[in-house]
C-alpha cells in the first residue's frame, strides 16, 4: 500500500486493509498452489483458473457497482456516490486487467496462440476498454462535475455490455469452456471446487480492502479540492 494511500485511510483503516488483503492472497494462494490437484491434460498451467476466473467476476462486480453509483450520481448528483463509482472503476479496471493477462497466458498452453477473436475474449476486451475510458475522461477534463457526469454515463454504458460478455460464449461458439455446467466436459473436479471457492473468497477480500482504499482516498481528494477551490475564492475576492 502507498505512503499516499496509508495517510488518506489512517492507521487503523490502513492496518485492517492489509491485513484483509493479505488474508484473501494467502487463502487465494493457497486453494491455487497447494490444495488444487495437477490438472491432467494441461497440468501446472491450469492453476491460472483459480486467479483467472475470480478476477473475471470481482471485475464485474467492480463494474456493477460503478454503474450503479453512477446512475446514482446522475439521478442526485451527491459527490458521495461520484466517490464510489471512482473507485469501482478503479478496482474493476483492475481485475479486468489481470483478467486479460492471464487470459492469453492460459490461451497460449489450451489454444496454442497468445490471443484469438473468440466471443469472449473480445467482449471483455471491449468492457475494459469502456471502463479505461472513464477512468481516462476525468485526466483530460478540467471541469469535475462535467467529468463525473461523463464517466458515469460511460459506466452505465458498461454495465450494459456485462451480459453479453457473460452469454457470449452461449450465444456464439467459442473455445472457453463450460466448466460449471454439471455433467460437461471441463467441469470442475470437488478438489477443485474447493480451491475454486477459496480462491473466489480470496480475491473478493483482496478487492474489498483495494475498494475501499480507493474510496477513502477519492473522498480526501474531492475535500482537498473543495478547500482549494475555497481558498482560490476568498484570494480573488480580496
Amino acid at each position: 500500500m502507498s505512503e499516499r494511500t496509508s495517510s488518506a485511510l489512517g492507521r487503523p483503516a490502513a492496518i485492517a486493509c492489509g491485513a484483509l488483503f493479505l488474508a484473501g492472497a494467502l487463502l487465494l494462494l493457497w486453494g491455487a498452489m497447494l490444495y488444487a490437484p495437477t490438472e491432467k491434460v494441461m497440468g501446472d498451467v491450469q492453476r491460472i483458473f483459480y486467479f483467472h476466473v475470480p478476477s473475471a467476476a470481482n471485475a464485474m462486480l467492480g463494474f456493477v457497482l460503478a454503474g450503479v453509483a453512477g446512475l446514482a450520481y446522475l439521478a442526485t448528483r451527491r459527490s458521495g456516490w461520484d466517490e464510489i463509482g471512482r473507485a469501482a472503476v478503479e478496482t474493476g479496471t483492475l481485475w479486468a486487467t489481470i483478467v486479460l493477462v492471464t487470459g492469453p497466458i492460459w490461451a497460449r498452453s489450451a489454444w496454442g496462440t497468445w490471443w484469438t477473436w473468440e466471443p469472449r475474449l473480445t467482449t471483455s476486451l471491449i468492457t475494459w476498454l469502456i471502463f479505461l475510458g472513464a477512468m481516462l475522461v476525468r485526466k483530460v477534463s478540467h471541469n469535475a462535475e462535467q467529468s463525473a457526469r461523463l464517466a458515469s454515463v460511460i459506466a452505465i454504458v458498461g454495465v450494459l455490455n456485462l451480459p453479453v460478455v457473460y452469454l457470449s460464449v452461449h450465444w456464439w461458439r467459442g473455445n472457453h469452456p463450460m466448466i460449471f455446467k454439471r455433467g460437461a466436459e471441463g467441469a470442475l473436479a470437488p478438489e477443485m471446487w474447493t480451491a475454486f471457492v477459496a480462491g473466489m473468497i480470496g480475491v473478493t477480500l483482496m478487492h474489498v480492502a483495494l475498494l475501499y482504499a480507493a474510496w477513502r482516498t477519492a473522498q480526501l481528494e474531492d475535500a482537498v479540492s473543495a478547500r482549494e477551490r475555497l481558498a482560490e475564492h476568498e484570494e480573488n475576492g480580496r
